[in-house]
């Protein structure tokens, strides 16, 4: 920042949401920081203008009221991060909102992709939609496709991407226009225009547009202009977040103008965009401004840190009150161009922030033995306990409560009348309260201080913060260790040390125009979903690329990075073209600080807890420290707007330009023994999820099929030497306990015959096998001295193929196991080191020889990822070793045992409540329930609990025979759908592991449809059976009505194409919550296709996508929607469906209504209809149409009750909405969705 103009001021704020951050460059150079509260209202209507009169009145020595707008003659520039869009959408206080949208799509939007953001919430919550009215548009474009005879007296018309299309109905504005004015009469004055293939053909959208605006609409949003890249859900959630949030910034702008004089005329005011620019004030908009807060922070620190000399990589490091932010940068940002916030899928650049659940605010838990940190907030208001508001305690808590914050160092603006300091009483007391509850569970003869409970919790956030930051790194394939550590935020100076010790760093960073342009291609491989906006930087013209540099060099380079290979026989094909202009401001060198002449002055020698107890600590202000002062750890250097604390171990220099560098000792190693310990506990619980997750960022990185590259249709899991799960990520529920049973069956099967070097591979239902695509692939871990494996690591992933009577290994009519494809129980992949692939691909071309059957259809993408999980197993067991390494083997083994068994706690204890709540005090309770498949099968389900014990036994005694047929499910099926349930039912995060089903013995009759013979088939036990016995399950504890039970399998396809999906329904009612229509439940939870992508890869068209009203069940509490699909097809195919719900309707609970079933048609082009049934293959011509109607939820209580709203699920009373955001997050709710 250059010094100021002649006695002017420079204003550079970032407004948070809860402290703002004002920095002004005074006339002369001298450098103001203020902080104060986002939020107060009885002392000021607007924070920023506040700070900004603060500073003036205090420099200039000139009275500015509150009441009066600010001189504004002695500010030279504004530039601001906010939070106002971030807010708006947060709380969902954005402009009242039309959308308009192609006729038959009127619900796209609410029904997104389909899945459920939480899969374990039976109360599906999922965010409000912005708009508050739908209006669907007569008009419909469809693509030019060559050899479509259902279009061709239409003359083809090329779009804007050169692609040919068809109107297939121009857009009625005479119809429209009375519709739009019934919104205007409403009250509704902005308007989302989402038109299917708008980003290619504009036009419809540009008229509706201009009659929007003659009628007299304020704010018009077309998303052919607010973000034209295809697929319709993110082009429309986009464009509806800008058509609710720019009234609202335009808003907030006028009242930010009204507080100067002139309305800031002649002042340029910057805002910050999500993707790290700079907007004028007066072009700042609604889609591009939800990052603008931390935007501002992570270009901050790239400037600030990262030195082009060294290129060391930088990690950004930004806790704030209510979360913290963590980036990376390596030379140049990395953006992601489509990111879900706040349960918007937003379609525009971005920086990659990841913003996790743990910020100075966040709350403090002890559940069922484990120290939890957030993911609740106390916010600016109550804010945490030592806030003197009556607030939670917080991490913030924790700090005060060890003498790492010091209240004479903080402004006195807390308690009721803002006029108080921190109170380190109120903290003390909370955590003595906590402290006793803890002492209370333990029982332990040595009891806990309340100093450990608070340092306990410190831990515990510590290591939570870095599981995102080693996902950032070293999942990505960079060394952690090598990078810096660049700290911001008001509470980050309190952990970075720990922080940057933890992930092995060595430093930590704290920082007290000319217009360029540059390209950017959106690129992926053929056939492949998995696009990379790559620019050329480092990568310059060749002869053979284009001028602006060499592009397919610089996406092989990304695409090795990622993945860890390329595929170079593959064509690259160009979604999107992006130019970023860049205009640097003008900015002088920082004034170097003087050098030091005398020692470092400490300001007193406080008291602060650490590992080993209580050390006296030096406190420093760091104005009076110079370029050359060393300051040696333990110390607290205090800065205007944050503490900074210096660690035992470690020492802080002040950089020539006054910035403080610490150089990170290795620090006091704190012993751990086999015991128990509540705390090591909680971080052995994210150090054993962070090995799963781990290996399954190397399985997507070096996988090369679509289905785990792309649809990440895997899970990685962590085993006990007796084959009990430990960890498992992601949750998908089907895989759940079925990995468990098939690593146990590996250990009775082969016993002493499991060597170091073996990987083995299974599949059979015999051998714990959900279906046979779901290839498990097992290798043991060994340590020195230990004859036999002391864990296991398994990756389980789902093969798009691997032979048999169907393409996709899915055959709705099958009869028998060997119809499914290849076979595997107990085959050694890997032999003394050596990958087996003659043998593996003998066994993977083996199903040819079944009459009518073939071998896999793509062997090479089969040996591909059979190799990734491969690789992923080894990077298990690198981390197990690692922290058997760290820890000892003793210890590690014991942690594992104590992780099971707090799951196994919060089990018993669900179990206990449910008891006391249904039976009789002291006597054990009996609840039976029953359900049937559409062929009649029963599923019979008897519970009995017994309340001291907390233990149940699950009787499926009863159930059907085995099929003729391919419903039929395989034990581990079961098992998964019990854990899901019992994990529901608990109702919050614990551990899903083998202490789970510790408690429970359960009884499954050999030959039933729950444990079938091993010849049977299996493969619609996995997608269908296994949601009837959820059903049952709900049902016996009647937990909630029944959901749609069936995940709607539909395939289509020739010899050229081929396409599969899962459609969703209703989900049931419950005790205080509606069905949420249109979406996925229970044992899957799939994403379904975009229609625009459906139609550009695909010989079809997607006639309409909407709920069905009425299908759910009435009821006090009303269930779920389902959905109505219409796919019309456009060439000659083969269409499979493969389905239940369609003779037993989904039940209703306690009163309430069953939903309705579903209906599978066919309409001929010839007129007739033709009902499907629930399972079958048909042969199809074009023009013919497949009318999908998916089941409904059940609901609960009678619907004669008077109407109910379901309880909220938001944050507790003045609480701060937390919420998870970037690139790791979108990753791991697509694993959710596999």
């Amino acid at each position: 920042m250059a010094a100021a103009g002649a006695g002017k001021f420079q204003f550079a704020i970032d407004r948070g949401g809860t402290f703002t951050d004002v920095f002004a460059r005074c006339p002369g150079g001298k450098v103001r920081v203020l902080k104060l509260l986002s939020e107060d209202p009885l002392n000021y209507s607007d924070a920023p203008t506040e700070g900004i009169r603060r500073i003036l009145e205090e420099e200039c020595g000139v009275l500015f009221p509150k009441d009066q707008p600010l001189d504004t003659s002695r500010i030279e520039w504004i530039r601001m991060g906010t939070t106002v869009a971030t807010n708006a959408l947060l709380q969902r206080r954005g402009e009242r909102l039309a959308l308009l949208i192609t006729k038959g799509f009127r619900d796209l939007l609410h029904i997104g992709n389909q899945a459920r953001p939480h899969i374990f919430d039976l109360a599906i919550s999922m965010p409000e939609l912005l708009y508050e009215a739908v209006v669907e548009v007569e008009e419909r474009v469809v693509l030019h496709r060559e050899g479509c005879q259902l279009f061709d007296s239409v003359q083809p018309t090329t779009g804007l991407t050169g692609e040919f299309l068809v109107v297939q109905r121009p857009v009625d504005l005479d119809a429209l226009r009375g519709k739009l004015k019934g919104l205007l009469a409403r009250g509704i004055c902005s308007l989302a225009v989402v038109l299917l293939h708008s980003y290619m053909w504009p036009d419809h959208e540009r008229l509706v547009g201009d009659l929007a605006q003659e009628l007299g609409f304020q704010q018009v949003s077309l998303s052919s202009e607010v973000m034209p890249m295809v697929r319709a859900v993110p082009r429309g959630y986009t464009a509806c977040a800008d058509a609710y949030l720019t009234p609202c910034i335009r808003r907030y702008l006028n009242s930010f103008q009204a507080g100067f004089a002139h309305q800031l005329q002649g002042v340029p005011v910057m805002f910050m965009r999500s993707d790290g620019g700079l907007s004028p004030m007066e072009t700042f908009s609604g889609s591009r401004a939800i990052l603008s807060g931390p935007a501002g922070g992570v270009v901050g620190y790239a400037t600030t840190t990262f030195r082009q000399a060294d290129g060391q990589p930088v990690i950004g490091f930004d806790m704030g009150g209510t979360s913290t932010d963590v980036s990376r940068y390596a030379g140049e940002y990395e953006h992601v161009f489509e990111a879900l916030t706040a349960g918007i899928s937003i379609q525009a650049p971005q920086l990659d922030i990841n913003t996790v659940a743990a910020g100075g605010g966040s709350r403090l838990f002890f559940r069922s033995g484990l120290f939890v940190v957030g993911p609740e907030s106390a916010g600016a208001h109550p804010g945490p306990a030592c806030y003197r508001k009556g607030g939670p305690l917080t991490v913030t808590d924790a700090n005060l409560c060890l003498g790492r914050l010091l209240p004479s160092y903080f402004p006195r603006i807390f308690g009721p009348s803002e006029d108080l300091p921190l109170s380190r009483e109120a903290a003390v007391q909370a955590f003595e309260e906590l402290t006793a509850s803890v002492n209370a569970f333990l029982g332990a003869s040595s009891p806990l201080s309340v100093e450990e409970v608070a340092m306990g919790f410190i831990r515990v956030a510590n290591e939570a913060m870095c599981r995102p930051i080693r996902a950032l790194t070293q999942a990505r394939g960079h060394d952690t260790s090598r990078h810096v550590l660049a700290c911001f935020g008001g509470a980050g100076g309190q952990h970075a040390c720990a922080i940057a010790r933890a992930l092995g760093m060595s430093k930590v960073f704290i920082h007290k125009s000319q217009i360029s342009t540059e390209a950017f291609l959106h690129l992926r491989y053929e056939r492949t979903d998995c696009a990379l906006m790559c620019s050329t930087k480092g990568y310059p013209a060749t002869p053979e690329s284009c001028r602006t540099g060499d592009f397919r060099a610089a996406f092989a380079a990304r695409y090795l990075q990622e993945f860890g290979f390329t595929i170079p026989s593959r064509a690259i094909l160009v979604d999107d073209v992006r130019i970023r202009g860049t205009a640097g401001s003008v900015l002088g060198q920082e004034q170097p600080v003087a050098d030091s002449k005398q020692p470092a002055h400490r300001e007193m020698v406080s008291r602060c807890y650490f590992e080993g107890g209580y050390l006296d600590t030096c406190v420093y202000l760091l104005e009076d420290l110079t370029w050359g002062h060393s300051i040696p750890g333990p110390s607290i250097i205090i800065d205007k707007n944050s503490t900074i604390l210096v660690e035992p171990a470690c020492t802080a220099s002040i950089t020539r330009l006054g910035d403080i560098c610490i150089a990170v000792g290795s620090g006091m190693e704190r012993p751990v023994g086999p015991q128990i310990d509540p705390i090591q506990l909680s971080i052995f619980s994210h150090r054993f999820m962070s090995i799963a997750e781990q290996m399954g960022r190397v399985l997507q990185r070096t996988a090369i099929s679509t289905n785990i590259k792309e649809r990440l249709d895997f899970s990685c899991a962590l085993f006990g030497p007796n084959g009990g799960l430990v960890s498992n990520a992601p949750h998908i529920p089907v895989h759940l306990g079925a990995m468990q049973e098939t690593v146990q069956f590996q250990i009775r099967n082969l016993g002493s015959d499991l060597h170091e070097g073996d990987v083995l591979l299974s599949n059979h239902p015999c051998a714990g096998g959900s279906h046979l695509p779901d290839l498990t692939v097992i290798t043991p871990v060994f340590w020195p001295g230990q004859p036999r494996p002391v864990f296991f690591v398994a990756s389980r992933g789902h093969h798009a193929d691997i032979g048999g009577i169907t393409p996709g290994s899915m055959p709705p009519h099958s009869r028998s196991l060997q119809e499914e494809g290849a076979v595997f129980i107990s085959f050694k992949l890997v032999k003394d080191g050596v990958f087996q692939e003659e043998a593996v691909t003998e066994a993977l071309m083996a199903p040819a020889h079944t009459r009518g059957s073939s071998g896999t259809r793509n062997l090479h993408d089969n040996l591909s990822d059979l190799r990734a999980q491969v690789a992923a197993n080894q990077k298990g067991i690198q981390l197990v070793n690692e922290l058997i390494g760290q820890y000892g083997l003793e210890v590690v083994q014991a942690y594992m045992a104590h992780i099971q068994a707090n799951a196994e706690v919060a089990v018993q204890g669900m179990l206990r409540d449910f008891a006391a709540r249904q039976g009789e005090p002291g006597c054990p309770l009996l609840v039976e329930a029953e359900d049937f498949m559409d062929d009649g099968s029963p599923i019979r389900l008897k519970v009995t609990v017994d309340p001291q014990e907390g233990n149940a036994v699950f009787d499926f005694t009863g159930s059907g025979h085995e099929v003729y047929g391919n419903c039929n499910a395989p034990r581990a099926i079961t098992l998964s759908a019990l854990i899901y349930c019992l994990r529901c039912m608990v109702g919050q995060e614990i551990p899903l592991n083998q202490g789970c089903l510790a408690p429970v013995r359960v009884i499954i009759p050999k030959g039933s449809i729950l444990d079938p013979s091993l010849d049977a088939a299996v493969v619609g036990g996995n997608v269908l059976t296994s949601q009837r016995v959820v059903d049952v399950i709900f049902r016996a504890f009647e937990a909630c009505a029944a959901s749609q039970g069936c995940m709607n399998n539909v395939t289509f396809g020739n010899e050229r194409v081929g396409y599969y999906e899962t459609v969703a329904g209703g989900a049931g009612a419950g005790p205080h919550w509606h069905g949420r229509s249109g979406v996925h439940t229970h044992m899957t939870n799939t994403r379904i296709t975009d229609p625009e992508i459906l139609e550009k890869r695909y010989p079809v068209v997607l006639n309409c996508f909407e709920l069905a009203p009425g299908t759910g069940g009435a009821g006090h509490f009303r269930g779920g929607d389902g959905v109505r699909r219409e796919l019309q097809f456009r060439e000659a195919m083969v269409l499979s469906v493969l389905s239940e719900r369609r003779a037993f309707r989904p039940y209703g609970l306690r009163g309430g209504e069953s939903g309705s079933p579903g209906l599978n048609l066919l309409v001929r082009q010839d007129g007739r209809t033709i009902n499907l049934g629930g399972k079958t293959s048909v042969e199809v011509s074009p023009g013919d149409i497949f009318l999908l109607q998916t089941p409904g939820g059940g609901g609960f209580g009678p619907p004669t009750m008077p109407s109910a709203s379901p309880k909220g699920q938001g944050t507790s009373p003045g609480g701060w909405p937390f919420v998870e955001r970037g690139s790791l997050y979108d990753y791991r709710l697509a694993q959710e969705m596999a």
